[in-house]
């Protein structure tokens, strides 16, 4: 493995973990040369997942755009990127697990919105303004109504 740091092609091993999902295994390598450490991550090689997008243009699953995304809904708010790193492995999970190879963004979408909702309701309502495309206030309103109505069922 290339050192992302000073690109001498050899590296050391110095810890592996398996994932908390057993999906990948974590790696924290040191440079031979310049003694800084990274970490990567091992996975199985799937069959790509195509995304269908709501024009019904295909693009492959991009796990970095996705969690970019997350990422911007989550800024300023109490998430670690850790939790945020493991709602997306549990969204590419589940897409691997269910053996479809293609998807439409709307599930996907939604599949977001309902792990965002458990972790951050402000990270929700932000993600979901953006993927719902709110075209005014009152729509914004209906969301966070929606929400609270969920919130007082659930007590």
């Amino acid at each position: 493995m290339k050192c992302p740091f000073c690109n001498y092609p050899d590296t050391k091993v110095i810890d592996s973990r398996a994932q908390d999902d057993n999906s990948a295994i974590r790696r924290r390598r040191q440079c031979e040369h310049c003694g800084k450490r990274f970490t990567t991550y091992e996975r199985i090689d799937t069959i790509p997942i195509t995304v269908i997008k709501r024009d019904g243009t295909r693009e492959l699953f991009d796990k970095t755009k996705l969690l970019g995304g997350i990422m911007k809904s989550c800024n300023k708010r109490p998430v670690s990127v850790k939790q945020i790193e493991s709602l997306v492995d549990d969204i590419e999970n589940t897409l691997i697990g269910n053996g479809e190879k293609e998807v439409e963004s709307k599930i996907l979408g939604n599949m977001v919105m309902d792990r965002l909702k458990d972790l951050d309701e402000v990270a929700y309502v932000r993600f979901a303004s953006v993927y719902r495309q709110f075209k005014d206030i009152n729509t914004f309103i209906d969301e966070l109504e929606k929400l609270l109505h969920e919130k007082k069922e659930e007590k």
